[in-house]
C-alpha cells in the first residue's frame, strides 16, 4: 500500500514537472490565449504552475529578462519528491 502511495506522488510530481517543461516552452513561441485549440492548454499550464511560480518569483530579484523562477522550481520540486518518496519506500 505504501509503494503504491509512493509511486502515485512521484507520477505527481512528474506530471507537474511536465507542466512546468510546457510553461517554458510556450514562453519560448508565441501562442494565442484565445485560440480554439491551444488556448485551454496555455490557460491551464499557466492556472496550474503559477501558485508555485509566482512566490518563488516574488523572492528572486530582477534579472533584465531572464526569468530562473522555472529551475529554481524543477530543483525544489525533485529535491521534495525526492526525499518524500525514499522516504515511503523506506517506510514499505
Amino acid at each position: 500500500m505504501i509503494i503504491a502511495i509512493a509511486d502515485a506522488i512521484n507520477l505527481i510530481f512528474r506530471a507537474y514537472t511536465i507542466l512546468i517543461f510546457a510553461r517554458v516552452i510556450f514562453s519560448w513561441i508565441r501562442v494565442d490565449p484565445y485560440h480554439p485549440t491551444w488556448g485551454p492548454i496555455l490557460r491551464f499550464v499557466y492556472q496550474a504552475t503559477e501558485p508555485i511560480m509566482q512566490p518563488i518569483r516574488n523572492i528572486l530579484p530582477n534579472m533584465g529578462g531572464l526569468d530562473f523562477t522555472p529551475l529554481i522550481v524543477l530543483i525544489g520540486l525533485d529535491l521534495l519528491r525526492g526525499v518524500i518518496v525514499n522516504l515511503l519506500y523506506g517506510m514499505a
